[in-house]
C-alpha cells in the first residue's frame, strides 16, 4: 500500500469516525432521556451576612462564600453508591448541583438548560420527607428548594423563577424539620408542554405534583437527609 493510500484509508476513518460521532446526539437538541448511565449531586454549604431565608427562596446568594462540599453519587437507577445518608445542620444553606453522565462518559446535565427552548420542558423537585415548608413556618425556620439557574447554556438569561430548572438549586432543611430522617428524592421531570411557566416557588415538594405537572420523570435521586442542630464556627 503506498504512503497515498494510507491517508486516504486514514482521512476514511477519520471522516467515518466523525460522521458516526455527530449522529448520536438527538437531531432535534432535546436532551437524552434514559440515557443517564450515572449522576452525582454536589451539596456545597454557602453562608454569609446577607445570605438569608425569606419567604419561598434566599436572599443575598449572589456575595454568598462556599464552604465544604458532600457528593452523593447515584447508579443508573437513582441509587446512591456513595454519601446516601447526608447529615444536614438544620439551619444551613447548600447549594445543590446535578451532574450526569450517559453510557459515552459524556457528561449531559447541560444538556436540559441548553436554551431556553430546551429548559421549557423541565423542572426540578425535591420530594418526600414530609417537610414543613418555610412560608408555613411561624418563624422562618423551614425548608426551602430554590432552582437558580442564571444563564442558559446558549449565554442568554435566565429570567426569574418560572424559567429555573433546578439542575443548579440552593436548599435547607430548616429547624422545624429536625429530628427523623427524611427521605428525599431529586427529580428532573420532562413536563408536557406550557406547564413549567405555572409552577410556583412552594410547588417543589408537592406529594401530587405528577398529577398536577403531566410529564415524565427522567431522573430520580433517591437519598436521605437526617436534621441536626448544627456547630456553627
Amino acid at each position: 500500500m503506498t504512503k497515498y493510500d494510507k491517508l486516504i484509508t486514514l482521512f476514511l476513518m477519520v471522516f467515518t469516525l466523525f460522521s458516526l460521532g455527530s449522529c448520536s446526539k438527538d437531531d432535534d437538541n432535546t436532551p437524552i432521556r434514559e440515557g443517564v448511565e450515572r449522576s452525582e449531586l454536589i451539596l456545597t454549604e454557602v453562608s454569609g451576612e446577607e445570605v438569608e431565608a425569606h419567604g419561598d427562596h434566599f436572599h443575598g446568594l449572589n456575595d454568598a462564600v462556599e464552604g465544604e462540599s458532600i457528593v452523593i453519587k447515584f447508579d443508573e437507577n437513582g441509587i446512591a453508591t456513595s454519601n446516601g445518608h447526608l447529615h444536614l445542620e438544620v439551619d444551613a444553606i447548600y447549594k445543590i448541583e446535578l451532574k450526569a453522565w450517559d453510557y459515552n462518559g459524556q457528561e449531559v446535565q447541560h444538556d436540559f438548560i441548553a436554551s431556553k427552548a430546551v429548559a421549557d420542558d423541565y423542572k426540578a423537585f425535591l420530594v418526600g420527607g414530609d417537610l414543613i415548608l418555610n412560608p408555613d413556618s411561624k418563624n422562618e425556620s423551614g425548608a426551602i428548594f430554590q432552582p437558580r439557574e442564571q444563564q442558559y447554556g446558549d449565554g442568554s438569561a435566565v429570567n426569574g423563577q418560572y424559567e429555573t430548572t433546578g439542575i443548579l438549586s440552593y436548599f435547607t432543611v430548616g429547624h422545624d424539620n429536625e429530628g427523623p430522617t427524611k427521605e428525599l428524592t431529586y427529580v428532573l421531570r420532562k413536563l408536557d408542554s406550557g406547564l413549567k411557566g405555572t409552577i410556583e416557588r412552594t410547588d417543589w415538594n408537592r406529594k401530587d405534583y405528577t398529577e398536577v405537572f403531566a410529564g415524565e420523570n427522567v431522573l430520580e435521586l433517591k437519598f436521605e437527609v437526617h436534621a441536626e442542630e448544627g456547630h456553627h464556627h
